[in-house]
């Protein structure tokens, strides 16, 4: 009785939508309700990966879905499969994920249900996304912001003459998440063209919503100036149809982001692993009286429809899934020699060009070298931008890193953000959706860590688990390292960190020409890049630096990265007598390693490897090999750092060539650099630690 009132009370207010569209919405409720049923009653079979189904959201997901363009972008969450239905795609294709199968088309059986990369004509864009809730509305937003900035610069080509618009689909208790504040927050500081969703049904896994948020996300969203909010019965789809056509509209017509409040009932499992009936008791009860399916099945009756027509659309669907199931279960398992294809896109740059030293060319600096560099890229390529906290057209960057790109290039190439690392990573991964080719910059190493989630989530996985479908071209900019009393907080080093995420390359130039070189590699790249730059070595004031500055390379200049350089060879006599050493280092640990080998004549080589992900194996392998002495030299901690992980590798790879044991230096294993600068040289490396561990290596 409590759904013939709750229709009855709407009725009058509706416009009417079309009797096609009602009865579309009407079969695939019934499709997703069978496939929800299929799954629960085959647990042997579709139990064996968790998933989750959107029973009881189907009225808003449907909506949603139908509203939906090929121009358009989405950023779904894992219980959107009727969203999925609702854009085109079949029970089959679901099935297909559902079981992990070779034909699964979002990721090639590599990632968990109701997770879509879809990237196919007359549909919309939908880039992989993590399980991690609430994630998703940072890259989303990068998205809209990816669209803002293309139509600002002409550059959008949707073929339609209406704008694109991006979904955000987010569960109610994934809103306390802080990262969706700073994608919230960036949506109406540039009224970027996006709607989020949010599905609430009350509950997150077994915490209801009183025990998880104080306020909704509708009420939340109140704190954002300038983001419109709205609020429909996500369990009634006329409600819901018509609430989103408005939001759509809102958005199609750049009068800024909205977030939609949609009320749901939880008809399902939270997933599979973790099911209704063991906590949910009289609840289940209370949400089954606002089905969406028998709402919209009361209204179609009240309309005109008869229940035989109904019952023969429920039919179609109930063998429409079950031929499809059949389907799923014959089809091929992944082939197992697959399984490590997709860690990164090939890149287009694989060896080095353009004029290193060319001919009365001037030398700069490595600040210099990157602004140059970027500022080459901006002119020649009008889909980069760049921006981060302070680079815009007031400051130019702390380091002046970005000194007048802004005033040439204008505010929406390059821009301040606000204080949100999470925000400057994650975006990206919109951003190159979209076409877009974002350079960013974190301000120091020591404040990456609130991006690593963003990072490690949504950026390293994604080529892997879109089966290539989805790689993600973004160049993280971070100046790194200890420099003379920078202090705890301005002074650190990450790499060890950053190497451990898989998916991502890391980049450490040590010179102004390599710079330059990298820089404009790690841009061409497809994949995330993260360019590490030493403050120290900037501008070559740091004594024994000099170096650093070389000849500007010329704007071809480019290094394929994952290329070692060797910056000081010894001699063969030496070599042959068995009195030499191979310095494997980066970054600062070059210019220690030159002044520690003055002591050494003709016996030390030094090797750059300007590559940390990918490595030059080969390279270090065949110094090792020649020398049958080694040092791995890092400006980190040594504990379990990336050092003395190389220095095992190199120990294993080339034990029967070695003539002592691998020997390593770093800083000492300590939390943080020292503000003073006597303390600080007590803990970090300098050349005259160097030459002593040179000195006992050569000894052995």
């Amino acid at each position: 009785m409590a759904i013939e009132e709750t229709t009855r009370a709407k009725k009058k207010s509706r416009t009417a939508i079309d009797r096609a569209v009602l009865l579309k919405a009407y079969q695939l409720m019934c499709t997703a309700k069978r496939m929800a049923e299929l799954y629960d009653e085959n647990r042997d079979i579709c139990g064996k990966y968790v998933h989750s189904t959107s029973r009881g959201h189907e009225a808003i997901q449907l909506a949603a879905g139908f509203h939906l363009t090929a121009i358009d972008y989405a950023s779904l969450y894992y219980r959107d499969e009727s969203m999925l239905l609702g854009i085109g795609l079949q029970p089959y294709e679901l099935m297909l994920q559902l079981m992990a199968k070779r034909d699964d088309p979002f990721s090639g059986g590599r990632t968990y249900y109701g997770h879509p990369s879809l990237r196919r004509e007359g549909f919309p864009v939908i880039p992989h996304q993590s399980s991690a809730t609430g994630m998703q509305a940072i890259p989303a937003t990068g998205m809209a912001h990816g669209i803002a900035y293309l139509e600002s610069q002409s550059l959008q080509k949707s073929g339609d003459t209406k704008h694109p618009v991006v979904l955000c689909s987010l569960g109610d208790g994934s809103v306390t998440e802080g990262e969706v504040a700073e994608a919230f927050q960036m949506a109406v500081l540039k009224k970027l063209p996006i709607i989020y969703l949010v599905q609430d049904n009350d509950w997150g896994i077994s915490a209801s919503g009183d025990e998880m948020r104080a306020m909704n996300a509708y009420e939340y969203a109140a704190g954002f100036k300038g983001l419109e909010r709205m609020m429909v019965d996500g369990a009634d789809f006329v409600d819901s149809y018509q609430g989103i056509a408005k939001a759509f509209a809102y958005v199609r017509e750049r009068k800024g982001p909205i977030l939609v409040h949609a009320r749901c009932p939880l008809l399902g499992h939270h997933t599979s692993g973790v099911r209704r009936e063991w906590y949910r008791g009289e609840n289940l009860e209370e949400h089954r009286k606002n089905d969406p399916l028998d709402k919209l099945r009361y209204y179609l009756l009240e309309e005109g429809e008869t229940t035989e027509s109904l019952t023969a659309l429920e039919q179609q669907a109930i063998a429409h899934v079950a031929a499809d199931y059949q389907r799923a279960l014959q089809a091929a398992n992944p082939d197992i020699a697959d399984f490590n294809t997709h860690e990164f896109a090939p890149t287009p740059v694989v060896a080095e060009a353009g004029n290193r030293s060319p001919e009365g060319g001037e030398k700069v600096v490595m600040v210099d070298a990157a602004l140059h560099a970027v500022d080459e890229i901006l002119k020649k390529h009008p889909e980069a931008l760049f921006y981060g906290q302070d680079v815009g057209r007031r400051l130019g960057g702390v380091f002046r890193e970005a000194a007048t790109l802004a005033q040439k290039y204008g505010d929406a190439r390059v821009f301040n953000t606000p204080i949100q690392e999470a925000y400057i990573v994650g975006s990206t991964a919109g951003m190159s959706a979209t076409g877009a080719k974002p350079i960013v910059e974190i301000q120091f190493a020591d404040y990456i860590w609130p991006g690593i989630n963003q990072l490690v989530e949504e950026l390293s996985k994604s080529c892997y688990l879109s089966h290539g479908k989805f790689p993600i071209q973004s160049l993280i900019r971070v100046p790194i390292g200890a420099y003379g009393g920078g202090g705890p907080y301005h002074s650190g080093s990450v790499e060890s960190a950053l190497l451990t995420i898989r998916g991502i390359k890391i980049v450490y130039p040590s010179n102004a020409a390599d710079m330059k070189g990298l820089l404009k590699a790690s841009f061409y790249d497809p994949n995330p890049v993260v360019l590490l730059e030493h403050k120290g070595l900037y501008w070559s004031k740091v004594p024994g630096t000099a170096e650093a500055k070389t000849i500007e390379p010329d704007e071809d200049y480019i290094i394929p990265l994952g290329k070692a350089a060797i910056v000081q060879t010894a001699s063969q006599e030496k070599i042959e007598a068995g009195e030499s050493c191979v310095i494997i280092t980066y970054g600062m640990g070059i210019y220690w390693s030159k002044e520690a080998s003055r002591s050494f004549e003709e016996r030390v080589e030094i090797i750059d490897l300007r590559t940390l992900n990918p490595i030059d194996w080969e390279t270090i392998t065949s110094s090792v090999k020649k020398h049958g002495r080694a040092l791995v030299l890092t400006e980190e901690p040594l504990l379990n750092s990336f050092a003395e992980s190389l220095a095992g590798r190199i120990s294993k790879e080339c034990f029967q060539y070695l003539d002592a044991p691998i020997y390593t230096l770093g800083a000492a294993n300590l939390p943080a650099v020292p503000l003073n600068v006597e303390l600080e040289k007590m803990m970090l490396p300098n050349a005259e630690k160097v030459k002593d561990i040179v000195e006992s290596l050569l000894n052995y």
